[in-house]
């Protein structure tokens, strides 16, 4: 637990959280837990319910007095739970007195620059922040000189915004081109892999719903996992195995509703890549709001026009009584307690199972050189020998089946 001394020094966030449809509850629990990721104190919320978007400040000038005159003396950021045009965020904090003003696309860009570790998830972090900064650039920087420090002013995209136009658009330039050069190293090392026949499985899924300690758990990784939102930012891939058969897992950032299309776009070079699968496990928390987080990851799959099969995983079920409610199809896991681990590689198999042969391999002892230079491509389940040579029970995926055909006897 914290002491006293570090909530005083952190950043406190009031939240403006416009009241437009039944949804507004949920957003603001969710804008709650981005301030504790970002490393801020939530200080409170207003909830103006409004007919229309006020073009000039989206919740009007009787609304913002209100405001002024709640938080009049109080050191505050205002979040606004939305996403603001550049000429909304300067009337905003221009009727609050000059204070602060965010929106929730800067609130996630702070959060991604706070937990990217990898030099690629610097560079997109980057390029996101500086193509969302670019357009609220007011002449030498006015918009963003009057934000002061804190969240929104920090990170890999942040510490030169109040430079021109031009050298901001050259910066932007050299980020795509750059992460251009990257996706084509990738797309390279998952040609290299296609061609190793090793299995691949993506985790997907809303974030925060337990993604990270699922992959330790099968991997017995020890991958960075904690409950906050975008804990895991950079794409990490481990290889693990089920009854002999290899896998490569990759767990990937996870959804939000809503998420920044600036976001989208910048990590979408990423997400393809980890979404360039055999596999997806569709990871949701079966304790919360699981139907809008399934709902979520599916759309924001079929955006990126995703094709692969999936299996829907119910995180987090350890304390769940009834099934009823839930998709008919989905395994029920506790990533925490182990809980329907062995039930959910079993699925995994079964989705795997036409891609394999079980076969019965008879290799003489005169082309066992041979036979273990191939031995890479083939899951051996059981291995006997006589005086003729080795008796070899495998599971060999069918693209690799002609290699063994001096070998093959019968499945």
């Amino acid at each position: 637990m914290e002491n006293i001394e570090n909530i005083e020094t952190l950043e406190k966030i009031y939240i403006i959280q416009p009241v437009l449809d039944a949804s507004y509850k949920d957003l603001q629990t969710e804008a709650v837990s981005l301030i504790e990721s970002a490393g801020a104190a939530y200080a409170g919320t207003i909830y103006p319910q409004i007919r229309e978007v006020n073009p000039a400040t989206y919740i009007g000038a009787g609304k913002l007095a209100e405001l002024k005159e709640r938080l009049d003396g109080l050191d505050v950021t205002i979040l606004f739970n939305g996403e603001l045009t550049p000429s909304q965020t300067l009337n905003i904090s221009s009727a609050l007195d000059g204070k602060k003003v965010i929106d929730r696309t800067t609130l996630i860009l702070a959060i991604f620059a706070k937990n990217a570790k990898t030099s690629e998830g610097k560079l997109q972090v980057e390029l996101a922040q500086l193509k969302y900064m670019y357009p609220r650039l007011k002449g030498k920087g006015e918009a963003l000189s009057r934000l002061g420090g804190g969240i929104g002013t920090r990170g890999p995209g942040e510490t030169k915004l109040e430079t021109d136009r031009r050298r901001i658009r050259m910066r932007i330039s050299y980020l795509e081109e750059k992460l251009r050069s990257l996706e084509n190293r990738r797309n390279l090392l998952r040609t290299r892999r296609k061609k190793s026949a090793v299995f691949t499985i993506s985790l997907v899924g809303y974030t925060n719903t337990g993604k990270s300690t699922l992959l330790n758990l099968l991997t017995d990784a020890d991958v960075y996992a904690e409950d906050k939102l975008f804990a895991t930012l950079d794409p990490t891939s481990r290889k693990f195995s089920i009854d002999g058969t290899d896998f490569i897992l990759t767990d990937t950032v996870g959804f939000l509703r809503e998420l920044p299309h600036n976001l989208i776009s910048a990590f979408r070079s990423t997400l393809e890549s980890a979404l360039d699968c055999d596999l997806a496990l569709v990871v949701c928390d079966a304790a919360c709001d699981y139907e809008m987080q399934l709902r979520t990851t599916l759309d924001t799959l079929r955006e990126m026009h995703f094709d692969a099969p999936y299996i829907i995983v119910m995180n987090k079920s350890e304390n769940i009584t009834s099934h009823l409610g839930y998709p008919a199809d989905c395994v029920f896991i506790s990533a925490k307690t182990g809980i329907g681990i062995d039930g959910l590689k079993r699925e995994i198999l079964a989705k795997f199972r036409e891609k394999f042969t079980e076969a019965h391999l008879k290799v003489p002892y005169s082309a066992m050189g041979r036979y273990n230079k191939l031995r890479r491509f083939l899951a051996e389940k059981e291995i006997g020998y006589d005086e003729e040579g080795a008796d070899i029970r495998a599971r060999i995926p069918n693209i690799h089946l002609a290699k063994f055909s001096d070998f093959y006897r019968h499945p």
